[in-house]
C-alpha cells in the first residue's frame, strides 16, 4: 500500500514530520489537526497542509425580474470573485458557505439545493485547492464587508460578472449559474 504526503507538521522536540494518508484519500486541515491532537506526549507547533478545501456561494439578490450577483475583492487579490473560505472542523460544505458569506458580507443566505460546483486548482504548483460553490439567494442587498479580509464588493448582472471575474474556475461557475438562475422564484 502506498501513501501520499498531505501535510508537514512541526512538533516540539521532534522537528518536522511528514503526514501521510493512504493513496486516494485526502484529508484537510481541520481533520488533520484533530487527529494529530490525539497523539500522546507531542505538542504541535505548526502545520502546513498540502490540500485546502473552501466553500462559498454565488449570492443572488432578486428584485422584480432582475437578478444581481455579489462579487467581492479580497485584500490580497486584484480580481473579483465570490465570497468563500476554509471549512472548519465539524462543518458541512453548506454550513461553511453560509458562515463565510455571513462573515465576509453580513448577508443571510439560503442555499439553493440543486447547484453545487467544484473547482480544483493548484496555484503556484504547491497547495492543491478545492473550492465548492453553491448558489444562494439573499433577501437583502445591504452588504457589510469584513474589513480585515475584503476590500470592496459589487452587485452585478451575470454578463458583468463574466467580465469582472478573470479566473477560469469562476468563469466556469458563472456559466453553470446562468443555466440554473431561471429556477429561482
Amino acid at each position: 500500500m502506498f501513501g501520499v504526503v498531505i501535510a508537514v507538521a512541526e512538533f516540539k522536540g521532534a522537528g518536522e514530520k511528514l503526514i501521510v494518508a493512504p493513496e486516494g484519500e485526502i484529508y484537510y486541515e481541520p481533520v488533520i489537526r484533530e487527529r494529530l491532537s490525539k497523539l500522546h506526549n507531542t505538542q504541535l507547533i505548526r502545520i502546513s497542509c498540502l490540500y485546502e478545501k473552501s466553500c462559498g456561494a454565488i449570492v443572488i439578490h432578486k428584485k422584480g425580474d432582475r437578478c444581481k450577483i455579489l462579487l467581492v475583492r479580497n485584500h490580497n487579490g486584484r480580481n473579483y470573485s465570490f465570497p468563500k473560505g476554509h471549512v472548519e472542523m465539524g462543518e458541512t460544505e453548506e454550513e461553511t458557505a453560509i458562515r463565510e458569506v455571513k462573515e465576509e458580507t453580513g448577508l443571510d443566505i439560503t442555499i439553493i439545493p440543486s447547484f453545487r460546483e467544484v473547482a480544483d486548482y493548484c496555484p503556484f504548483g504547491k497547495i492543491r485547492k478545492r473550492v465548492v460553490f453553491f448558489m444562494a439567494q439573499t433577501m437583502s442587498d445591504k452588504v457589510r464587508i469584513q474589513e480585515e479580509e475584503i476590500d470592496s464588493y459589487i452587485w452585478v448582472d451575470l454578463e458583468e460578472a463574466h467580465h469582472r471575474c478573470t479566473y477560469d474556475n469562476d468563469l466556469r461557475v458563472i456559466r453553470k449559474a446562468r443555466e440554473n438562475i431561471g429556477k429561482l422564484q
